[in-house]
């Protein structure tokens, strides 16, 4: 018989939180394992030659490929929200996200055998599954706070932790075997962590969660329409991807990054404008949506600049970085591991000065933290920018030391931790209850749109075209300290509109 779980509110079994926390802590570690496992050799596997085992693209080919990948990643979170709130629930959909997810690595494994086609259909599988798993189980985190409060963004940082501990853990093994061994080793790696996940959410969910996220909040009739729609898309979908595997068209990847920047705006601002006018929203509601759309913007800067790990940060570790420690070459990924360590020591710590302000009455608002994650951020690239030069002045012959790199993740982190716990605490507090999982989407919308900028500017890391590097660090945190500037300015007048409503609190 199912053992029902405590009341949330009541609940604090898991380091004074509730145990449901614990069980999408360790689902959501090894789906991250699973993703940062994979991305940032991406671009190295992508532009390595096809003598090394690699596909021999352009380095401008293989960033825009990693910007589309992880943009289609969080912007599935969308469909993904929508396809649990009015069919399957949450909890099924994490499930079943977690089973696309573990049948795209199992392709890419077959892609040493199927070389192109399986390897790109590992992706499109991966982006389907985590279109199901991320919102939702973020959205599962904060219904186990209904009482909201500093409690609520101190149990997101833990949440956060569990993130970063699959994502410090992951370079590190697939890195290694990756550079080390072989490509598909480091793939497979990575499968084997998004299994595990799976493993431990079907085994816990029921046990932990109870009925949190188990039916959607739909009738039946609407149940079937939702899912008469999605199985069309999904046909719609396997027959362009057919097409592309016969050699049918061809895909220019630049190109189709630069068309879905647009076209991702053109998303956003439908879907905004359609939550204003035909909804059927209260004015408090409308309220909690504007402050979404405004977060959502800044986010989106903040995400374009952020996620250039992968890209551009990966490559300048790869071309202009020393990684000789103590005679050993340091392998590439290792130092994307870096801005997870930091999160995981600085996590708790921003926990506390949160619940502490708090307790205070002097929690910033979630505008003021997102001013301070933009200026950090933005001090981290000036920090790439001096590096970049340094690089430059001696005509690309000089290696600097990874100390740079580290000590921009460190104002990354920083800013990292201002922003992405709080905004993902603010979409569960502010959306309106029938669009929740939506909502989640809306919010990986902005970083599916920071992803993809940051795979289109990528590629201008290049030992062919030093004089860009610096150029793309400076005009990086250009934008970062102009955002947080006008993000700043709107703290008051955001404060002034949130009055009176039912989610004032700390916005």
């Amino acid at each position: 018989m199912a053992v029902t779980p405590n009341a949330p509110s009541t609940d604090r079994s898991f380091f004074g939180h509730p145990g449901g926390l614990s069980t999408l802590f360790f689902t959501e570690m090894w789906e991250r394992f699973s993703y940062y496992g994979i991305r940032p050799l991406l671009v190295l596997f992508m532009s390595a030659a096809m003598l090394d085992g690699g596909f021999g693209f352009d380095r401008e080919t293989a960033s825009a490929i990693v910007g589309i990948y992880a943009a289609c990643v969080y912007l599935a979170s969308l469909p993904g929200g929508w396809i649990a709130d009015r069919w399957l629930g949450l909890q099924r959909s994490i499930f079943w996200g977690g089973v696309l997810i573990t049948a795209g690595h199992l392709a890419i494994g077959f892609s040493a055998v199927f070389a192109h086609s399986a390897f790109f259909l590992g992706l499109i599988l991966i982006v389907a599954g985590t279109g199901l798993l991320k919102p939702n189980i973020s959205a599962i985190v904060g219904d186990l706070y209904p009482e909201g409060g500093a409690r609520r963004d101190a149990g997101f940082s833990i949440f956060y932790m569990g993130i970063n501990l699959g994502a410090f853990l992951a370079p590190l093994i697939t890195g290694y075997l990756g550079e080390r061994v072989g490509w598909h080793y480091g793939f497979g790696a990575a499968g084997v962590g998004m299994a595990l996940g799976l493993v431990t959410f079907h085994i816990r969910a029921g046990r932990t969660l109870g009925q949190i996220g188990l039916r959607p909040s739909t009738t039946p009739a609407e149940q079937q329409t939702v899912k008469l729609w999605t199985l069309g898309a999904v046909a719609i979908l396997g027959a362009v991807v057919a097409a592309a595997m016969m050699g049918l068209f061809t895909i220019n990847a630049p190109a189709v990054a630069a068309r879905m920047r647009d076209v991702i705006i053109g998303m956003a601002v439908l879907y905004f404008l359609y939550l204003f006018l035909l909804a059927g929203l209260t004015n408090d509601e409308k309220k909690r949506v504007g402050v979404i759309l405004i977060l959502f913007v800044f986010a989106a800067i903040f995400w374009s600049a952020f996620e250039q790990a992968p890209t551009s940060l990966n490559l300048f570790a790869q071309d202009f970085t020393d990684r000789m420690l103590f005679g050993w070459e340091v392998p590439i990924l290792w130092l994307q591991s870096v801005n997870s360590l930091f999160v995981i020591l600085f996590a708790p710590v921003f926990a506390w000065i949160w619940i502490t302000l708090g307790n205070k009455g002097l929690n910033p608002s979630s505008p003021a933290k997102f001013t301070f994650g933009l200026l950090f951020a933005g001090i981290g690239f000036l920090v790439m920018m001096q590096a970049a030069n340094m690089v430059l002045d001696s005509g690309g012959l000089v290696r600097v030391s990874m100390m740079w790199l580290t000590v921009s993740y460190l104002f990354q982190t920083l800013g990292e931790l201002s922003l992405s716990p709080v905004g993902l605490s603010s979409m569960t507090k502010l959306a309106p209850k029938k669009f929740s999982g939506q909502m989640m989407g809306v919010w990986f919308m902005a970083a599916a749109l920071g992803n993809l900028v940051a795979g289109i500017v990528g590629g201008n890391v290049d030992p062919e075209q030093l004089d860009q590097m610096p150029l793309l660090f400076e005009r990086t945190a250009l934008s970062l300290f102009a955002a947080a500037a006008v993000l700043g300015v709107l703290i008051v007048p955001i404060r002034n509109m949130m009055k009176g409503s039912s989610a004032a609190g700390n916005h």
